[in-house]
């Protein structure tokens, strides 16, 4: 009985936080009943049968998360272990912070609306929460691009409604822009995103594998020109220098995106970025205080708080 039951727990697990199954579709799968599903996920948690959130150094975890939750002033922090394959890091960001998100969903008794933001990790965490969302949720975009929004052709279920803006990111003239962001449909999609309980972003570098860049949304001349004029990556497509502070340029007169400004009045704003090259842009919207929540890896954590140093002392 006993090896059968860990059994049980063992694919219960797996399905659960490693397929992203929903309760519903495992209890139908494995021929049990949702509630069965619930207490054999709960005594896994308990017993440390699962332990996605656990690194290989639990003090260096914690170290990292209490460093960076009273330098920068923040909500909470989540960090999780360093993929060995970085061109993983976007995926394995997504799954975890889709994990830490449908948890504190569960937590509220309220309406799920959540605001998410452009880009390739935020893209995949829709489809990740989407996936394993026990309660519809009710998502807003925080910009244009459209595509960015929709589900993979890899979702089987996908449990969420999509209220989007219907332009793309970035228009070819201001004053297209302009109108555009007059319309009625507009104009009552960025009201909504007051509504949300939660509002997650991504965090853009000034690499070549920038998605603004790959997927020309900007040209590379414009990305250039950006980078000389100090900017050291974007937040909603909002390009900002060392302090977060926004670079002025004709590019923001054609952008369809929640302002700056409009970014820090939400509530819980959960940035989620990882890898080396993400530091720069990451110190400057947590410098300029645009985030609540942070989700990142181990080694861009320690970057960010100058690990060795406080080892040392």
């Amino acid at each position: 009985m006993t090896d059968y039951k860990d059994e049980l727990i063992t694919k219960v697990a797996w399905h659960y936080y490693i397929e992203n199954l929903t309760q519903q579709a495992i209890a139908e799968k494995l021929g049990i009943s949702r509630m069965r599903v619930v207490k054999l996920l709960d005594f896994a948690k308990q017993n440390g049968i699962i332990q996605f959130r656990i690194t290989h150094n639990k003090e260096q975890k914690r170290l990292l998360e209490k460093l960076i939750l009273d330098k920068y002033k923040l909500e909470d922090v989540f960090v999780i272990p360093t993929p060995k394959e970085i061109s993983r890091m976007n995926d394995v960001l997504a799954q975890s912070a889709a994990t830490y998100i449908s948890d504190r969903m569960f937590e509220m008794q309220e309406p799920l609306y959540v605001n998410i933001g452009y880009g390739d990790t935020t893209s995949k965490l829709l489809n990740y929460l989407a996936r394993t969302v026990e309660v519809p949720i009710s998502v807003v975009s925080l910009t244009g691009g459209v595509n960015c929004y929709l589900p993979n052709a890899q979702s089987n279920t996908f449990n969420a409604k999509l209220y989007l803006y219907p332009a793309p990111l970035m228009l070819s003239d201001k004053y297209v822009c302009r109108a555009l962001l007059n319309e009625p449909g507009v104009i009552e999609i960025s009201r909504m995103t007051e509504l949300a309980s939660f509002s997650i972003i991504g965090l853009g570098s000034m690499e070549p594998s920038a998605t603004i860049l790959k997927n020309n949304a900007l040209s590379q001349n414009e990305f250039d020109y950006l980078s000389m004029q100090g900017a050291v990556g974007d937040i909603l497509a909002h390009f900002v220098d060392k302090n977060g502070t926004p670079i002025h340029s004709m590019i923001e007169d054609r952008l369809v995106s929640t302002s700056l400004f409009q970014l820090k009045a939400l509530n819980n704003v959960i940035g989620i970025a990882g890898g080396t090259h993400k530091v720069d842009i990451m110190k400057a919207a947590l410098t300029g205080g645009y985030l609540d929540v942070l989700i990142t890896d181990e080694e861009t954590a320690a970057k960010l708080v100058n690990l060795e140093e406080h080892v040392i002392k």
